[in-house]
């Protein structure tokens, strides 16, 4: 099954995109205020243009599993994300991604991208666990 991921921010959402088969997490690049209407739009074109079957969003929960402001306003663009695009739209505990995509110099991919990759691999180990 093949997944887009998005690492939300309100200025700046990372886009990354599995291969066919669910197992490989590849940066794609970058949505400018993706909780806008051309945001929207934009994502939705991805997820036409990629041929994913799934959209999952990094949740940016707290250290103690808790949603803050940060969280919330993820939660409101996944409703609107939702009204966007014809595919299921997940969340997914995303704490820590980022720090793991600064760290991560091996590609030339940007941070944000760099976070959604993570997420997404992440997110592809827990389904094949679940399989």
């Amino acid at each position: 099954m093949k997944v887009l991921a998005l690492d939300y921010g309100a200025a700046r959402t990372g886009v990354a995109v599995s291969d066919a088969t669910g197992t490989i997490a590849r940066p794609l690049g970058v949505v400018e205020r993706a909780a806008s209407p051309p945001g929207l739009a934009r994502i939705a074109e991805l997820v036409h243009e990629e041929g994913v079957e799934r959209v999952v969003v990094g949740l940016p929960l707290t250290l103690r599993g808790e949603r803050g402001a940060q969280a919330r306003a993820t939660e409101e663009f996944v409703r609107a994300l939702r009204a966007s695009v014809d595919v299921p739209v997940e969340t997914y505990d995303e704490r820590f991604t980022t720090a793991l995509a600064g760290a991560d110099v091996s590609t030339s991919a940007p941070e944000d991208a760099r976070a959604a990759a993570h997420l997404l691999e992440g997110y592809l180990r827990r389904l094949d666990r679940a399989r």
